[in-house]
């Protein structure tokens, strides 16, 4: 509160002696001490109750923080299995799209498997193998071996002019 220096402690007596005189300045000064020590325990009291307050109040607040804590960790673990869930079902839908995709590409290549097949296939009627040259319906193609490559020009040892019945023959039948 306030300092007082040891001169004004001397002032003060001097002033309650003369005030009170000798008789009853020892009364007054244990009075005054007892009304001191009051004071301060009131004081120290009061201090005393407030700091257990605040106290309680921290303790209160901690405790409900601990609290908010604990519910934001269950709603945090609680969010983190739905999106780990959702992921799960994601996965699964997109293998399933996968295994559908494939299905449709194994099921679209047997088709053009299948159109390859009958394409390349050729009529039964055509396998016959006819000695009219009437009949054919085609134009002899020129075996690749019978080819000069490098000129391009037939040599003439397959072809449909030198007679060979071997090339009618064989230009009934399709070339795989």
């Amino acid at each position: 509160m306030f300092d007082p220096s040891f001169f004004e402690l001397i002032i003060i007596c001097v002033v309650a002696l003369l005030v009170l005189g000798p008789d009853r300045l020892p009364g007054a000064i244990k009075t005054l001490g007892l009304w001191i020590g009051r004071l301060r325990r009131s004081f120290n009291n009061i201090k005393r109750e407030i700091e257990q307050e605040v106290g309680a109040d921290e303790i209160r607040r901690q405790l409900r923080n601990e609290d908010i804590m604990e519910k934001f960790k269950n709603t945090k673990s609680k969010f983190t299995e739905s999106i780990d869930s959702v992921k799960k079902e994601t996965e699964s839908i997109k293998d399933d799209l996968n295994l559908t995709k494939e299905l449709s590409d194994i099921t679209e290549g047997d088709k053009k498997n299948s159109g390859e097949v009958s394409a390349e296939t050729p009529d039964p009627i055509e396998k016959l193998e006819t000695n009219d040259p009437t009949a054919r319906t085609d134009p002899p193609t020129p075996h690749p071996a019978s080819t000069n490559e490098s000129t391009g020009t037939d040599t003439g040892e397959n072809s449909a002019d030198s007679g060979n019945t071997d090339n009618v023959s064989s230009a009934a039948k399709p070339e795989k």
